[in-house]
């Protein structure tokens, strides 16, 4: 159940920039969540992470931002969400402080490098000119643009981690403390 429940928040925290007016740009809890469910749910639940993290993409686009939704534009991105998950289901079933940085920076850094590239690929593809030349260099532009994001959501997916992980550890050993304490009279 803990495990749903991150999920929902995750993907309810992707509201938070729109929250504080475009301050906090990919500042979620995304990248946590979706290793907080892999590694606490069966594989094969995958698909109910993916449901949920595209329902919120379907809402973001429609609603918050008013563009037509284009299943293309996110296909990418759904892939991640999963390989996200599947990540989480063998990298952290058994948690290490090690492993859990190891599945942060192996999550912030693929969605930087995959969710630009494919900027980068198709933003002609959807009507507009394209945003960066389909040079190396504009590949490189790209990349450079987007470091701030990359920042947010390592720092965001590393803070949110930290929770997930380390919130349920510190209340088991709080719980088993006070169990083995003996009562002073």
């Amino acid at each position: 159940m803990l495990a749903i429940l991150v999920l929902v928040l995750a993907a309810l925290s992707r509201l938070l920039p729109h929250i504080f007016h475009n301050m906090a740009f990919n500042f979620t809890a995304v990248g946590a969540g979706l290793l907080f469910f892999g590694s606490r749910r069966p594989r094969w639940q995958t698909v109910l992470a993916v449901a949920v993290m595209a329902l919120m993409d379907v809402y973001l686009t429609t609603k918050v931002y008013g563009y037509a939704f284009h299943l293309r534009g996110y296909l990418v991105t759904w892939a991640w969400y999963a390989a996200v998950c599947l990540l989480g289901s063998t990298l952290l079933r058994k948690v290490t402080v090690l492993r859990v940085a190891g599945g942060v920076l192996a999550s912030a850094t693929s969605f930087f490098l995959l969710s630009n590239f494919a900027m980068w690929a198709n933003s002609a593809s959807f009507g507009a000119a394209a945003m960066y030349p389909h040079t190396l260099s504009g590949l490189a532009a790209c990349y450079v643009a987007a470091l701030p994001f990359y920042g947010n959501d390592l720092l965001s997916t590393g803070l949110f981690a930290t929770a997930f992980f380390g919130l349920p550890v510190l209340a088991k050993r709080l719980v088993e403390s006070t169990r083995s304490t003996p009562e002073t009279i």
